[in-house]
């Protein structure tokens, strides 16, 4: 195994389940240890896209997503690289230390242990012991147990109760010989505000900056900064680092607001690292995409909370449109449904939206799609040839309620399973539900 000399030591903040508190302990973590003078760089490991942006925001440094089952080697070792020069790593999971996909990709299933066990980053786990005692103990041993391949360093407590609830905690960890870097009280006002596909965006944040200095003070004044500092261990990364993913086009007109702001960094990276120039534009204030664009891109976001200003933002329509009849314009999960001839919010209300698929969208009619997925175009996304296979995500609750033009792509689940939501394509117009995070070199897709 490799560890690149100067390579950052790190850590793995993971928990039992979502909904732990483990974002608030990252960006409590990510802040205080910066106000101490360390260069600190993020990750997420596994597919989400939002919680980069509150990393950046609590360390001054741009956060990647890492996935072990999107992700070949070669990917993980450059991204990773973007440590280089920091003095730690830290790194946020998702959902459950073990939780991912029942089939391996290339790396693993998904799961935070996974990249954790990768690059020898050993684990804090924050642990909810809200509503038991000793019992607490039974649930950190398990965790730190189950995998001896996998480095443990500590819990922290969230969620406790009083002085007392905290020393019989103590108690029971103690005797499983499990080590406790810092025990959180019950704080009410500390939580993120959230909607339907996770923290609201970190832009959208009423008070962004207070509420992590918030978090700082309280992780310096209940954790002990000194140990979690020194349980950090240098990353292993094996293999020779890669490329970033190659951009789709030259020069990108990239739709950026609080209605389509969901791309993963890395792609962005790689994008500017090969020479293409990103341009920003925001359907919400009514911004055509650059004329001179050789692509227009719409990612993913919220575009179900803005659809009457959407539907009304007659320049950016108008400017769609005209891209569209000679260039190629591509969009993800919401970008797609607003490249569509209507949107149905959750109210039941029709909007028009840009017309240049035939797609009918409803958020009215909630249900939940979610998973990692395999596809292989069956025709061209922009520079991206038919018969390219890619990995990506999906996560929307919108439910598809008409659509006339030929599938984009051939699209399977994590286990194989052929999904229905294939995208669709009409002239240089493209779209999928699913968000892309890498090439696929390998394997086959239905």
């Amino acid at each position: 195994m490799k560890v690149p000399q100067g390579f950052p030591p790190g850590l793995m903040i993971a928990a039992p389940a979502s909904g732990t508190g483990k974002t608030t302990v990252m960006l409590g973590l990510l802040r205080a240890l910066t106000e101490d003078g360390l260069a600190v760089q993020p990750f997420k490991s596994g597919p989400d896209y939002i919680d980069p942006a509150f990393h950046r925001a609590a360390s001054g440094r741009a956060s990647f997503n890492l996935d072990s089952w999107a992700m070949d080697g070669a990917l993980v070792d450059t991204i990773t690289g973007q440590a280089a020069g920091a003095d730690m790593v830290l790194a946020e999971g998702s959902m459950g230390l073990f939780d991912g996909v029942a089939s391996t990709g290339a790396l693993g299933n998904g799961a935070s242990a996974d990249m954790a066990r990768r690059m020898g980053w050993p684990v804090v786990l924050v642990l909810d012991v809200s509503g038991q005692a000793q019992s607490a103990a039974a649930t950190a041993l398990g965790f730190k147990s189950l995998d001896p391949h996998l480095p443990f360093a500590g819990v922290i407590l969230n969620r406790v109760a009083s002085s007392r609830h905290e020393r019989l905690v103590r108690r029971g960890l103690e005797a499983a010989g499990v080590s406790v870097l810092g025990a959180l009280p019950r704080r009410g006002d500390l939580t993120l505000p959230e909607r339907h596909l996770g923290l609201v965006q970190a832009e959208e944040h009423p008070d962004l900056e207070h509420a992590i200095a918030g978090y700082a003070a309280f992780l310096r004044e209940h954790a002990d900064l000194g140990a979690i500092r020194a349980a950090a261990r240098a990353a292993g990364r094996t293999g020779e680092e890669g490329q970033l993913p190659s951009p789709p086009a030259q020069r990108i007109a990239m739709a950026r607001d609080a209605a389509f702001s969901f791309v993963y960094p890395h792609l962005l990276e790689g994008w500017r690292r090969a020479g293409a120039q990103i341009i920003p534009f925001s359907p919400l204030a009514d911004e055509a995409p650059a004329g001179d664009a050789d692509l227009v891109w719409l990612p993913g976001g919220y575009p179900e909370l803005h659809a009457g200003t959407i539907a009304g933002a007659t320049n950016f329509l108008s400017g769609l449109r005209a891209h569209a009849r000679t260039r190629p314009v591509h969009g993800e999960c919401g970008g797609y449904m607003v490249l569509g001839e209507s949107l149905i919010d959750k109210a039941g209300e029709r909007h028009r939206m840009a017309g240049l698929l035939g797609l009918v969208t409803s958020h009215a009619q909630r249900r939940m799609h979610l998973g990692y997925r395999h596809a292989e175009l069956l025709a061209p996304i922009a520079c991206l040839a038919a018969g390219t296979r890619l990995r990506g995500h999906e996560f929307h609750y919108s439910t598809i309620v008409e659509q006339t033009d030929a599938p984009l792509a051939r699209v399977t689940d994590a286990d194989g399973g052929s999904v229905g939501e294939t995208g669709s394509h009409r002239g240089p117009v493209t779209g999928t539900f699913f968000h892309l995070i890498a090439p696929s070199a390998s394997g086959s897709v239905g």
